[in-house]
């Protein structure tokens, strides 16, 4: 089920966006905290200074408000952040948006562990005499996924799961990206008071929703959530249109809907994380809480600005879309340079951002208007040999196993845990710290 709430104020200042997910474009869906690598086994990649050994298998991630992921990485040399947060991100803003092989990824996701739980049919497809254990599956699919996700040569240690690799990358297919779980389309809207800001469309893969509105969706001046023909909305499904209904007499300020889900998300979707920890793709999700958030800003007169952002691998860029619903000008400077979107013009500016350098920065408008963003640009997997403190072969990275609990969730394999939580693709590697945050300080000139 979904459901949307509002927040409004008044004439204060609108409220910045939190961190990185503050108005970026299409960012919705699960957001997910990484609990270590669950079900692996060792593989060994093969560079110019010799081998490398690596754990090779899936992570599980517990969702926020409920639910469980089972994530492969895409990522191979960079390491694993022990709770990190996640969230689902569409390919354009990872290493899968340039990667031609992406599609292939999501194929053997679809047909291997843990979608295919049955491992005695698995094995026999994939021709590995001796069956497959799970520890077996998740290498030999993490192993297959890393040759096209990474471009590396990789192999399992395990002679089962390295058949299972060669059989998922000799019969891998292209197939699209798949959608999000939840994305509201666009995250900010602006006008004035008296009119129906929006729309702004759901697209989910839930298949009922309900909306709960405002909390003071019951006062004499509060902005509603309503349908296109202007009733509050009670119901909504894949492709509903949201409005803000803001009062005539509404002085400048600002409202924010929050939509929430609960589905299933769909496999192959990406998740990054902001703090650096390397991405990882969806292969088995229990039922998940999924949200996306979207705002509106109103003013009688003057510019009436509307931000959103994308984070634009394909350039190494974040692309930040800029509405103007006023009857002036909305001038603003970024990166030395002076923008201005004329009254009722969407002009949208490439930011150029180094890679894996934390970015922070505002832009302030008229009427208090200020809307932060915020992240890490993580675009590409890198071709560096691996840290000297990677476990190399021989000495493989100790895990204490214990016994597999019993699955309630059909979509999730059953998997064992570890208090030990090895550091795929970085082995021991710690964390990374990044030197210095980008910080881009943004003004808006007042030449009126």
């Amino acid at each position: 089920m979904l459901a949307v709430a509002g927040v409004v104020t008044g004439a204060a200042p609108a409220a910045a966006q939190d961190g990185a997910r503050g108005g970026v474009r299409g960012q919705g869906g699960a957001t997910a905290t990484i609990g270590g690598l669950k079900t692996h086994g060792t593989a060994v990649i093969h560079g110019e200074d010799g081998d490398q050994q690596v754990s090779a298998g899936l992570f599980e991630m517990s969702v926020e408000g409920g639910g469980m992921l089972q994530t492969y990485c895409v990522d191979i040399q960079n390491p694993t952040q022990k709770d990190a947060k996640y969230q689902e991100t569409p390919w354009s803003g990872t290493s899968l948006g340039t990667n031609k092989d992406a599609g292939r990824v999501r194929w053997i996701l679809g047909n291997s562990y843990p979608q295919v739980n049955d491992l005695a049919a698995l094995a026999k497809k994939a021709g590995v005499r001796g069956g497959l254990t799970e520890e077996d599956a998740a290498a030999g699919t993490q192993v297959a996924i890393w040759r096209y996700s990474d471009d590396t040569d990789v192999e399992a240690v395990d002679p089962q799961a390295e058949r299972l690799a060669d059989y998922l990358e000799k019969n891998a297919r292209d197939l699209a990206e798949p959608e999000a779980s939840l994305a509201l389309d666009p995250p900010a809207v602006s006008g004035r008071p008296g009119e129906r800001l929006g729309p702004v469309t759901v697209h989910t893969d839930a298949g009922g929703a309900t909306v709960t509105p405002p909390v003071d969706a019951t006062a004499k001046d509060a902005v509603r959530i309503v349908d296109k023909k202007g009733e509050p909305v009670t119901e909504v499904t894949d492709g509903t249109q949201l409005f803000f209904d803001v009062p005539e007499d509404a002085e400048a300020g600002t409202a924010r809907l929050s939509v929430q889900a609960s589905t299933t998300v769909p496999v192959g979707r990406a998740f990054a994380s902001e703090s650096r920890s390397q991405t990882q793709i969806l292969a088995g999700s229990s039922e998940s809480t999924v949200a996306a958030t979207a705002t509106a800003t109103w003013a009688a007169e003057g510019a009436i600005p509307a931000l959103s952002a994308e984070k634009n691998c394909a350039e190494g860029t974040l692309d930040i879309t800029a509405l103007n619903k006023g009857d002036e000008p909305f001038t603003f400077e970024l990166l030395d340079t002076e923008h201005t979107v004329a009254p009722g013009e969407t002009r949208t500016v490439p930011v150029p951002l180094p890679e894996d350098r934390a970015y922070d920065f505002t832009i302030r408008g008229p009427a208090g208007f200020e809307q932060r963003f915020s992240g890490v640009l993580d675009c590409r997997t890198q071709s560096a040999t691996l840290s000297d403190s990677t476990h190399t072969l021989g000495e493989p990275a100790p895990a204490t196993v214990v016994a597999p609990s019993p699955n309630p969730n059909p979509n999730l394999a059953e998997t064992g845990s570890s208090d030990a939580t090895p550091l795929i693709g970085g082995a021991a590697i710690g964390l990374v710290v990044i030197g210095g945050a980008v910080l881009l300080f943004v003004r808006r000139r007042n030449e009126q």
